[in-house]
């Protein structure tokens, strides 16, 4: 399930306490791991900052890319679908080269998988637009291409994390963050004007709701 479709189940969970915290896998770059294509952190490291020093909160980090491809390489996107399509086996993923990397982000997409499972996650915090974490919104074909298409739609590693029942919520679904945060951070009021990326105007006006 995607939380920020979902919020409500939010409220629902115990209370997190330091001794007994909520359990999140999240993308390795949103902690400030070097596992973007580039040996970058995405310029994302200091994004979730605030949150991720709560005690009520336990960070499990992961980069599939990384695990399954390396670092540094190439800038995998995927081709006609997203990632339930290339679990489907109907989609492919890509680097900016051609070279066909789908064997590699499913397998990327397994480990995340076993990963939040070892650690009995409660949901995953992933960064949007990335071929293999993105919940919201992704490339529809290469990034580099001219003009960029965008599709509404999941990586391959999210695609999977969802098909095994575990709840997920970008970097970017500021609302649905502000709900998780007044429950980890008791006194902490949500700012009543953030939207989740779907509402954002620009995704809202470009990109039509996929037919599933």
């Amino acid at each position: 399930m995607k939380l920020a479709l979902h919020p409500e189940v939010i409220d629902g969970w115990p209370t997190p306490t330091p001794q007994a915290p909520w359990r999140a896998l999240v993308s390795g770059c949103l902690v400030g791991w070097h596992c973007g294509v580039d040996g970058s952190d995405n310029g994302m490291g200091e994004a979730l900052a605030a949150l991720f020093r709560l005690p009520t909160l336990q960070r499990v980090p992961f980069c599939p890319e990384d695990h399954a491809l390396g670092t540094p390489r190439g800038t995998p996107d995927l081709h006609g679908g997203d990632g339930l399509a290339v679990l489907a086996g109907t989609a492919r993923a890509r680097d900016e080269h051609g070279a066909d990397v789908t064997e590699a982000m499913l397998s990327g997409a397994a480990a995340m998988l076993a990963v939040a499972r070892a650690a009995q996650v409660q949901f995953a915090i992933l960064t949007d637009m990335s071929a293999a974490c993105g919940s919201q919104v992704i490339s529809d074909g290469s990034r580099f291409a001219q003009p960029r298409r965008y599709q509404r739609g999941v990586g391959v590693a999210t695609a999977l994390l969802l098909q095994h029942g575990i709840p997920v919520v970008s970097q970017r679904d500021h609302a649905t963050l502000g709900r998780l945060r007044a429950r980890l951070e008791p006194g902490f009021v949500p700012d009543p004007n953030a939207r989740d990326h779907h509402r954002h105007p620009w995704v809202v006006a470009n990109l039509p709701e996929p037919r599933r």
